[in-house]
């Protein structure tokens, strides 16, 4: 009797063999299912977390609004890189607990394991599929992690690709935001536009006004191509606001963002020209602009010039000063601190393309905020000054009142003589008004001689038929001259009889001679206005009519205000 010997057993060889089919099990696990299934649920997973929360239940991806600007930033700013962030986080999410908790924890160890089926969970029925359902347990665990780490690869790719975009958007959007800025701030500096708040105490420059939403009256203070967007802010009600005045932003309520006082329409659309009138008190400041305004009115009637008022406030005012004038024969004296400009828009009509306006500010200080430097030095609208218009009362001067006869004398009380003469009015404020804005060799000056009716009826002096400039050395004020010619870039000379351009009775020849110095002027800054208005030279100047009043009686004489 022979005894059999066993057969060896290459271990080896059938761990290679185990390890080659677990292998290639786990591969084509992945590749015909676990690799396409990661990817499909983590990328819904990202889309998941770009969608929107339940109505009414907080978001914490949202970005808070900020406390001193009413408008949610711009989702290209910050927000789309949170939602982005919160994609990956969900997609690395899903990866991980489908490799975590479904792949290896459920269907490897508590179902192959366990010999149950890795879908269903049925047990097997007989004891080989048990065993082969154990057998393939290690290739599914494999073909798991093969799948996480390909689909992670995947998703690093998308990631690299989305953020790309995402970069391309940014760089798009601030594209915007500097074309938008940069058209914007070339079209300001091609029309000159320069905003400077117009009321007392302020008079400060500012890049941008603070515009209020027409549906809740929330101030928003960057309204402009930004962070908070680029075409469109959304206020915190929900409205969209336009961030250019090209794009209908002047349409919106303004405030100046130092003051807080509203702003006519036409700040930041418009080139703003100052002008101050300077003079001393009972020089005939008050009574010249009433003049102007008359003027300004009469020459639209004949010519491009078109003249409206800025706000309802500086219509309240103008038609106050008017009634004033018509019913007493003169304007009450300037009162108060600082002077709120009193703001035009005067323009040149005609086609659109050439159509020209300036919003016109116009200063009427009291004359004693003129008497020395420190009073001057706080006239801070001075240093935004585009041309002055000198107010002079020549009757104030001392040479030309010791050259009165004594009933000329007598004729020269009667109308109230300045403070002060034009000479040393102009000496007060000559200097300071260099030191504030240092432009003054650039500006213009409207010399304005006032009180004409009254040195018309003057025996002891030359009537102002002439040149103005002539006129006023030849009566001894030709210092004054000299000096505005050699202070200021240009000059012109004017004699105006506010008397007789105002109230009943006004003729319109002197009431448009009254408005030429701020014609001029504003033909400084490239508004010229065309027609008769252009024509306007300094005639010779005819001896004025009486004007009279209602009654027919001769109108009070109201030439020293």
């Amino acid at each position: 009797m022979s005894t059999g010997k066993m057969p060896d057993v290459d271990l080896v060889f059938i761990a290679q063999v185990l390890g080659w089919a677990t292998g290639v099990i786990a591969v084509a696990i992945c590749l015909g299912y676990g690799l396409w299934r990661f990817v499909a649920l983590s990328l819904g997973a990202a889309t998941t977390a770009f969608a929107g929360r339940t109505p009414g239940s907080p978001d914490p991806r949202i970005t808070p609004y900020p406390v001193k600007e009413p408008a949610q930033p711009a989702y290209w700013t910050r927000q789309m890189w949170i939602d982005a962030a919160a994609a990956g986080r969900a997609a690395a999410y899903a990866v991980w607990y489908l490799l975590a908790h479904h792949w290896l924890d459920e269907i490897v160890r508590h179902r192959l394991l366990r010999g149950r089926h890795g879908t269903t969970g049925d047990e097997a029925d007989h004891v080989l599929g048990r065993l082969l359902l154990r057998l393939i347990a290690p290739a599914t665990a494999l073909a798991a992690l093969l799948s996480a780490l390909l689909s992670c690869a995947l998703l690093l790719g998308v990631a690299v690709a989305f953020a790309a975009q995402l970069l391309l958007v940014r760089g798009t959007a601030l594209a915007g935001v500097l074309g938008g800025r940069g058209a914007e701030r070339l079209w300001k500096l091609a029309r000159g536009i320069r905003m400077k708040c117009p009321y007392p105490g302020c008079y400060r420059p500012f890049p941008l006004a603070v515009h209020l939403c027409p549906d809740c009256g929330a101030a928003h203070r960057e309204l402009r191509p930004g962070r908070y967007g680029a075409l469109r802010h959304v206020c915190r009600c929900g409205r969209a606001l336009p961030t250019t005045a090209l794009a209908g932003r002047r349409g919106l309520a303004a405030r100046c963002p130092h003051c807080g006082q509203e702003l006519p329409p036409a700040v930041g659309t418009t080139r703003v020209v100052h002008l101050p009138l300077i003079g001393g008190t009972s020089a005939g400041k008050t009574m010249l602009m009433a003049a102007m305004l008359d003027g300004l009115r009469s020459w639209s009637h004949e010519s491009a010039l078109t003249v409206e008022f800025a706000s309802p406030a500086d219509q309240r005012e103008a038609n106050t000063l008017g009634r004033q004038v018509e019913s007493t024969g003169w304007a009450l004296k300037t009162q108060g601190g600082q002077p709120r400009a009193l703001m035009l828009l005067v323009g040149r009509g005609g086609p659109a393309p050439l159509r020209r306006r300036r919003l016109l500010y116009l200063y009427d200080p009291m004359g004693e905020s003129l008497r020395d430097a420190d009073t001057t030095r706080r006239q801070e609208y001075l240093a935004h000054a585009d041309g002055v218009l000198l107010v002079a009362d020549v009757l104030a001067a001392p040479v030309v009142r010791r050259a009165l006869r004594e009933g000329d004398g007598r004729l020269a009380v009667e109308a109230r003589p300045a403070a002060l003469g034009p000479v040393e009015t102009y000496e007060g404020f000559t200097g300071e008004l260099q030191g504030l804005g240092g432009r003054r060799r650039r500006l213009g000056v409207a010399a304005v001689v006032t009180k004409r009716d009254v040195l018309d009826r003057l025996g002891s002096l030359p009537r102002p038929q002439g040149p103005v400039d002539a006129w006023l050395a030849e009566i001894g004020l030709g210092e004054l001259v000299r000096a505005l010619g050699h202070d200021f870039a240009a000059a012109r000379y004017w004699a105006v009889s506010a008397h007789a351009a105002t109230g009943a009775g006004a003729l319109v020849s002197e009431q448009r001679r009254a408005a030429e110095p701020v014609l001029w002027l504003l033909s400084r800054t490239g508004l010229r206005i065309g027609g008769p208005a252009a024509s306007a030279q300094e005639p010779r100047l005819p001896r004025l009519p009486r004007p009279r009043g209602r009654t027919g009686r001769p109108a009070p004489d109201r030439s020293s205000l």
